[in-house]
């Protein structure tokens, strides 16, 4: 009989590597800090990649802060350069297009649910208002979508020609009007109120029907058709 081998030592993790955390214990053990780490990979003069992350993080409230930040603002953290930058921003709307229920071509809008999943993600954190438009043939299934403007919802901003513009190119039968309350709370205002029914009048002339307008907030959603506004 060969002799017993003695159990092989097992080296601790390095607590400052999170790469070998990843790979001895697994994505889900990470911390948000170290998950940021992994994205840029190299750290600065001041510091490695995870004392850049949570320099980072720390500036911008977390990630949830982290996700709602423009390349430019990235880019005041030490050791956060273009391609870093990049990186991060880029990992941050895989993980918006893996939490929504992407409304693809040819899908069918069955309820302002199917708009919400869908949008959610996206737009959940911007932080000024952007007016969607959904456009759709005949069966209600979606051709695609468009921003046709960003910034405090008005009807002066949002004009029927620039809502209606794409609908007509595309040669669409119907359209769903989408947009976004930064401030978190779904509850349509009287302005949200006043451009849906003007867009919806200026929809019959045109002979597109205006389906529903369905306000995204961070709190959940809320359409204009079942609150009667349709």
């Amino acid at each position: 009989m060969q002799p017993c081998r003695p159990e092989r030592e097992l080296r601790p993790i390095n607590p400052d590597r999170p790469r070998e955390r990843l790979e001895a214990l697994g994505p889900a053990a990470l911390s948000d800090a170290e998950l940021i780490a992994l994205l840029l990979r190299t750290g600065d003069r001041g510091g490695n990649a995870l004392a850049v992350a949570n320099d980072l993080l720390e500036r911008q409230g977390g990630l949830h802060g982290l996700s709602r930040a423009a390349s430019g603002e990235l880019g005041r953290s030490a050791g956060i350069g273009p391609a870093k930058s990049a990186s991060v921003r880029s990992a941050l709307e895989i993980g918006r297009r893996l939490a929504g229920r992407r409304l693809s071509a040819g899908s069918v809008i069955r309820s302002p649910s199917d708009v919400y999943r869908h949008f959610h993600p996206s737009l959940r954190d911007a932080r000024q208002e952007r007016f969607v438009v959904v456009l759709l043939d005949a069966r209600q299934r979606v051709l695609r979508s468009e921003v046709v403007s960003q910034g405090t919802l008005t009807a002066s901003l949002v004009h029927p020609r620039e809502v209606f513009r794409p609908a007509l190119r595309d040669a669409a039968a119907a359209l769903v009007l989408v947009h976004n309350h930064p401030s978190g709370d779904p509850t349509p205002s009287a302005e949200d109120r006043e451009v849906t029914a003007r867009l919806a009048r200026a929809g019959e002339i045109l002979g597109i029907r205006v389906v529903d307008h369905v306000v995204v907030a961070e709190r959940g959603f809320c359409s204009l058709r079942e609150e009667g506004a349709l």
